[in-house]
């Protein structure tokens, strides 16, 4: 099995910054793929941010060119780098690894809230 543990969010003003982490233990070898979601509230969760095994990585339209997403494979982590923060992104985010052998891990998600 695959455990996320994600950290790095709270309150921060519109134009700020934040970094997330998302921190996989156990099976980690299997995971092929992992996954930014987020969700506000009354509203459906949506994709943000995924990177592949190979470093391959897709955005959403609504995050292009202020979010970045990296791993480091050494501390089986991977990174959300938030920046020029709106509003609308406030939302509490998860991630989400993808595995060859488990079925899919979800972490216990962090708040991140924008202030205007």
């Amino acid at each position: 099995q695959v455990q996320l543990v994600e950290s790095g969010g709270g309150l921060v003003q519109a134009g700020g910054s934040l970094r997330l982490s998302c921190a996989a233990s156990g099976s980690t070898f299997s995971i092929y793929l992992i996954v930014w979601h987020r969700q506000a509230p009354g509203k459906e969760r949506e994709l943000v941010a995924a990177i592949n095994s190979g470093g391959s990585t897709n955005y959403a339209d609504s995050v292009k060119g202020r979010f970045t997403i990296s791993r480091d494979n050494a501390k089986n982590t991977v990174y959300l780098q938030m920046n020029s923060l709106k509003p609308e992104d406030t939302a509490v985010y998860y991630c989400n690894a993808r595995s060859i052998r488990f079925p899919d891990s979800w972490g216990q998600g962090t708040q991140v809230t924008v202030s205007s």
